[in-house]
C-alpha cells in the first residue's frame, strides 16, 4: 500500500471545453492524464470541478448506447419541454442576464449529479476501474464551459 508523504508539489490549470450539443459527454480522461503526468505527481490527488450550475463531472463507462441511457434518464428526471419556474422572466428577479435562455431543466438535472469529482493518483496516473472514464456532462449546450483542475501530492513517479 503506498503511504502519501507531506505535500510537496501542486498544481492548477484552468480546462477549457467547447460542447456542441444540448445534453453531451465530453470524455475528459486523456486529458486528465495528460495533466497528471505534466504535474509530475507519484502519489496524490486530483481534483476536478465544473465552473458552470449546469454541468457536472462524472466518472462511468464509455460506452454509447449506456451514454444515451443517461440522457434519456435525464430527460425522463427534468424534461426539456418541462415547465420551470425558473424559466419565467416575468416573475424571476435575479441572476439574469441579457442572454439569459430558459434553462430550468438543466439546473435541475444537474441538481442531481456531482459537480466534481476527487480522483486518486498513483505510480504517477490516474487510478481508475478498467471501464472508468471521466465526463463533463454538458447540460444546457452548446457553450463554452471550463473546469477547475487540481493536483496536489508527491513529486516524482
Amino acid at each position: 500500500m503506498e503511504t502519501l508523504s507531506p505535500v510537496s508539489a501542486c498544481r492548477h490549470s484552468r480546462l477549457q471545453i467547447t460542447t456542441r450539443q444540448p445534453t453531451e459527454f465530453v470524455d475528459l480522461t486523456d486529458r486528465l492524464q495528460r495533466f497528471v503526468a505534466d504535474a509530475a505527481i507519484g502519489v496524490g490527488i486530483l481534483n476536478v470541478q465544473t465552473l458552470h450550475t449546469t454541468t457536472a463531472v462524472v466518472v462511468n463507462e464509455h460506452e454509447p448506447l449506456l451514454l444515451a441511457d443517461f440522457q434519456a434518464l435525464l430527460e425522463a428526471a427534468a424534461p426539456g419541454d418541462g415547465r420551470y419556474r425558473h424559466d419565467d422572466t416575468t416573475v424571476r428577479t435575479v441572476n439574469m442576464t441579457d442572454a439569459e435562455r430558459p434553462n430550468g431543466h438543466a439546473h435541475c438535472r444537474a441538481l442531481l449529479l456531482p459537480s466534481s469529482a476527487c480522483l486518486n493518483v498513483a505510480q504517477g496516473r490516474l487510478r481508475l476501474g478498467q471501464w472508468q472514464r471521466v465526463f463533463l456532462v454538458e447540460l444546457d449546450g452548446p457553450r463554452e464551459r471550463d473546469l477547475s483542475v487540481l493536483i496536489v501530492g508527491e513529486a516524482g513517479q
